[in-house]
């Protein structure tokens, strides 16, 4: 089902397909992707953990109702999964109990890096979170990560700097965009 698009790009739930789960494996179990997403620790070891993955990322975005969630990106060109766009209220100090602020994030392939998937993604993220009424959307990005913040700021966020209010107090990079801005 799709939640979105853009001109390029299909923004939908994620299948619990053979193929779909071997992609979010293949995603979510590279260093070079989860080095950026609370330090690695929830790297997946075992394409079975694809399928528990999704399962959980269902459970914890059903009370929400298609309003927040973490999504497939799809090329709409080639039906490539190019990684997932979120939008979700950010984890308070005890790293799980949601917050009122809300977040927009990211996590591609790296063969999709460079395409501006994330920034059109998250664009329409922003776009469609505002349009529903809220001021104001944060973006949290692993000091270090260049590229993430390059999307952040082609996104018209402004860098609060480094911030440890959310996900139990890690320190990260803090960016927000307020509507009309």
């Amino acid at each position: 089902m799709a939640v979105d698009e853009t001109e390029r790009l299909v923004l939908r739930e994620w299948r619990d397909s053979p193929d779909e789960l071997a992609r979010l494996y293949d995603i979510y179990s590279r260093v070079e992707v989860m080095r950026w997403l609370g330090g690695g620790a929830g790297r997946l070891t075992d394409p079975g953990q694809a399928a528990e993955r999704l399962a959980g990322w269902r459970e914890r975005y059903a009370p929400y109702a298609g309003r927040y969630g973490l999504w497939a990106i799809e090329v709409r060109a080639t039906g490539v999964v190019a990684g997932s766009v979120l939008l979700k209220p950010l984890p308070g100090a005890d790293g799980s109990t949601p917050t009122d602020d809300i977040e927009v994030g990211w996590h591609l392939h790296p063969d999709s890096w460079g395409n501006g998937y994330a920034t059109e993604a998250g664009r329409r993220m922003l776009a469609r979170e505002f349009a529903a009424g809220t001021g104001q959307v944060y973006a949290v990005v692993m000091p270090g990560n260049e590229r993430s913040m390059a999307v952040c700021r082609r996104l018209g966020m402004t860098h609060l700097g480094r911030r440890t209010d959310w996900y139990g107090g890690t320190e990260v990079e803090t960016f927000r965009r307020t509507a009309g801005h």
